[in-house]
């Protein structure tokens, strides 16, 4: 089993290669293990041990599909990396990944580049390289039977029709008892058809929404990796499921 000592620093060692799944050249190359070094003893003097975080989030690669719908995985990444100073800049197993940590906690954030229906390629291949267990693989992806903005995190559940999560279940082993952050963008208005929907942009209002949750989708997956589901997680489901109702 893979694990990272606690310390606020991060040594990582890479194996050296010069082209990346499509042949181009790497601008960083692909790391052979994470190791993260300690210096921090607890109470008793006695070194920490934590197990790694994989965060993953869905969506498709290219400028065509970035600020969609169905790319809002990607934008959760994204923000995560910019928050903790996490740079995505090396390709593995089909995904930009990213290696850092949250507080002491060593995390590999990935933005697979296989297209949506494919994400299994690139995560279950992370999770069994780095040795990841199934509780601390986080998943985040759009779902559409929450209202824009409306944020849940869930320890374990199906993949609710999600293409790109049915896809990641099957590549674990058809498992279904890994963490996911799911973030609402609502149901197609009348009759509009819902791949239409998937790749059409946030409105304006509907952006300032997302903005927030990302925001707080921030902070909530910060918690989960420190702390791992606890009353604030409680908390923060019961605020996101009323957020925009009004007393």
């Amino acid at each position: 089993m893979l694990y990272a000592v606690s310390g606020p620093s991060t040594r990582i060692s890479y194996r050296r290669s010069r082209l990346d799944y499509h042949g181009l050249q790497r601008r960083r190359l692909v790391p052979a293990r994470l190791r993260v070094s300690a210096s921090l003893p607890d109470a008793n003097g006695v070194k920490v041990e934590y197990t790694p975080w994989l965060i993953v989030g869905l969506g498709n690669p290219g400028n065509k599909y970035h600020g969609t719908r169905h790319n809002i995985g990607f934008e959760m990444i994204d923000r995560i990396s910019q928050e903790e100073g996490i740079l995505l800049n090396t390709i593995q197993s089909k995904a930009l990944i990213g290696i850092g940590s949250i507080g002491e906690v060593p995390i590999l954030l990935a933005k697979p580049q296989a297209y949506m229906n494919f994400s299994g390629e690139s995560v279950g291949p992370l999770a069994a390289y780095y040795q990841v267990p199934l509780r601390h693989i986080l998943v985040v992806y759009d779902e559409m039977n929450l209202p824009n903005g409306v944020l849940r995190l869930a320890p374990k559940g199906g993949h609710g029709y999600h293409n790109g999560l049915k896809n990641v279940m099957g590549h674990l082993d058809g498992s279904r008892e890994f963490p996911r952050l799911c973030i609402g963008i609502g149901n197609p208005p009348g009759s509009m058809d819902m791949k239409a929907y998937l790749l059409q942009k946030f409105s304006f209002e509907e952006r300032k929404e997302i903005d927030a949750a990302l925001e707080q989708g921030n902070g909530a997956v910060k918690n989960l990796v420190l702390n791992g589901f606890n009353h604030i997680t409680t908390r923060f489901n019961l605020g996101q499921k009323y957020k925009y109702h009004k007393v």
